[in-house]
């Protein structure tokens, strides 16, 4: 690995903000980013990546990126499955507990597919527009999850309760997400206005976009920080679980996506969205549906290991990997 590239993020306003938020947390500073004020960052950043994606989207032809869709129709199905598996024969988790693990891991977080676009971008070899789709569509990992959860309880003749979740309850409660639906919003609306129109707000939603991802990734540390101290009642075999998973996931899908002829800053950032744990949606359609599965083994291990991880190594290391693969395979050209 190209230790350059580690320090280079370790030194990033992107990545000292989520540090000081996680010193701000662990110091009990009176630091507070309001939560109405957290909502509209978000909304403004899943807005902007959509808007920016759908006018990428635009120029490309369908059968352009048939291989990049089956790379992202196989993280669907097999993440939460790899997740689920682990879960509960290696680190031995109950079913719905292993189930909640796997809705999360099975789906992505925006904050580090936020990042590793920035951080692409950053190393000059940027993302194609049509990614954020395929990045959107990880969202239904979710659904995968869950469904994989109520499969093993109606094969271990436990159906009641919490098991009886209806798959179209859980399809629509992932389909009207607000990052689900910010970001396919954001693709259509950019894809459907034209140059001319995008390039009327592209004052505010591009070139602000960096400054306001600062500001997002400070709260983001204090809410890491914040969900850390509860992790010491899981134990080491779920922190083992939140570094290594998603490492073997996004090493498995830059492969897949080298493979299939995706250049590097694509390979990289979906990549790394299939390494990555969701903490907003996920929990929500994990509580509906396993309302017995604990959240401080599910979130924590997202929010307070895996997102941390991610944000300070895991993205310059996944993308030494991918740059690795991509020259041994020749791929990306």
């Amino acid at each position: 690995m190209d230790f350059s590239i580690l320090l280079e993020n370790l030194i990033s306003p992107i990545t000292l903000a989520f540090v000081l938020g996680m010193i701000a947390s662990l110091i009990r500073s009176d630091l507070e980013i309001p939560e109405p004020v957290i909502r509209i960052i978000s909304i403004f950043l899943l807005f902007s990546i959509g808007l920016q994606g759908g006018r990428e989207l635009a120029a490309v032809e369908l059968g352009e990126i048939m291989g990049a869709i089956a790379v992202t129709a196989g993280v669907v199905i097999f993440i939460p499955l790899i997740a689920f598996l682990i879960a509960r024969h290696l680190v031995g988790l109950d079913i719905r507990n292993a189930a909640g693990v796997a809705a999360l891991y099975g789906s992505m977080s925006s904050v580090t597919f936020i990042v590793a676009r920035s951080f692409a971008e950053a190393r000059g070899t940027p993302m194609d527009g049509f990614v954020t789709g395929l990045v959107a569509l990880m969202e239904l990992g979710i659904l995968v999850a869950l469904f994989y959860g109520r499969w093993a309880l109606a094969r271990a003749g436990s159906v009641s309760g919490s098991g009886r979740g209806k798959v179209s309850a859980i399809l629509l409660e992932t389909l009207r997400g607000r990052s689900l639906v910010l970001l396919v919003g954001g693709l259509v609306i950019g894809a459907a206005s034209g140059e001319v129109n995008m390039e009327r707000i592209e004052p505010f939603f591009v070139d602000l976009f960096r400054g306001v991802l600062v500001i997002f990734l400070l709260e983001m540390g204090m809410a890491a920080a914040s969900r850390l101290r509860e992790f010491l009642s899981v134990g080491a075999r779920m922190l083992a679980f939140g570094v290594l998973v998603p490492l073997l996931n996004g090493t498995l899908v830059a492969l897949l996506a080298s493979v299939v002829g995706l250049p590097l800053g694509s390979a990289f950032v979906l990549a790394c969205a299939a390494a990555s744990a969701s903490y907003i949606d996920a929990p929500a359609a994990v509580r509906a549906t396993f309302p017995e599965a604990n959240p401080s083994i599910y979130l924590t291990s997202s929010v307070g290991i895996t997102l941390p991880f991610m944000l300070i190594v895991g993205i310059p290391l996944l993308y030494a990997v991918t740059f690795h693969l991509q020259a041994v395979l020749g791929a990306g050209a």
